[in-house]
């Protein structure tokens, strides 16, 4: 796995990077577990924008992953490692022992053919996901549950992890990608491993028509649009636009966006990394 870097036969090639796909074995997702999606374009049930910047883009399948891997004790074959439109990482495509087709978000490393098997009491193995009271500590994971049965929701993107790092009565203590320390219940169930695809982030798209395949339009500046638009907008000449705000008036660059007195502050223990 890695970037390619392409020949600049053309502009658009010169400092295009493009993700490889060494560990990919199968073109085509299995038809039982897709369903077609809908773009919104930005726009609400009554056709009016009310997100900027978003339209178009390639027509994409959406794969249904399963993030609960609730067929505890149950062995799984992994049928073929896959490319998926809508998210960073790799999926891999499971067959259980007793019939039932998966999809899960591949791990860094797991390979066609191999057995994985979820639930309390199975071994700490890559792809494995069990209940991090019996996770060794120091071990990496992802698709971390944060309420028990409800599914990963943490450390889901390329290449993301999180390492557990203590244990204390009901609790164990994960440090997240951000570098925020976070106490999570051990029965919540985590997989083993990273999660695939780790040089997405350096990928470089190269030209504007790539950005518009996947669905993003041209943002424009604030300082470029008139002063009925934009509080930046207007003035003589190239003018700097004054202090960075939204569009709305509110000061941006460095303001906090998480809700004060969250539900969940209690269970940090130290936020991320500034």
């Amino acid at each position: 796995m890695g970037v390619k870097k392409l020949r600049p036969v053309t502009p658009g090639t010169r400092y295009r990077t493009a993700p490889g796909f060494e560990e990919v074995t199968a073109s085509k997702p299995e038809k039982s577990l897709t369903k077609g999606s809908h773009r919104s374009g930005g726009r609400n049930h009554s056709g009016k924008m009310t997100m900027r910047y978003l339209g178009g883009g390639h027509k994409r399948k959406y794969r249904t992953v399963d993030f609960t891997r609730a067929k505890h004790g149950i062995p799984a074959t992994v049928k073929s490692v896959e490319y998926d439109p809508m998210r960073t990482g790799r999926i891999a495509l499971l067959f259980y022992a007793d019939g039932a087709k998966s999809y899960i978000l591949a791990p860094e490393g797991l390979q066609v053919g191999q057995t994985i098997v979820s639930g309390p009491g199975v071994s700490p193995e890559l792809g494995n996901s069990l209940p991090m009271s019996e996770i060794p500590l120091g071990t990496i994971v992802h698709n971390i549950e944060l309420r028990p049965g409800n599914g990963g929701v943490l450390a889901r993107s390329a290449g993301t992890y999180a390492q557990l790092v203590a244990r204390e009565g009901k609790y164990v203590t994960l440090k997240l990608p951000s570098g925020e320390m976070r106490l999570v219940l051990g029965v919540c169930h985590a997989t083993i491993g990273t999660t695939s695809n780790g040089d997405h982030m350096n990928v470089k798209l190269g030209k504007a028509g790539r950005k518009r395949w996947l669905g993003r339009r041209p943002r424009v500046r604030g300082v470029a649009m008139n002063p009925v638009d934009h509080p930046m907008g207007g003035g003589e000449g190239r003018a700097s636009g004054g202090h960075p705000r939204s569009r709305n008036g509110l000061y941006a660059k460095g303001g906090k966006t998480r809700k004060p007195n969250k539900y969940s502050d209690n269970k940090i223990i130290s936020k991320r990394k500034k």
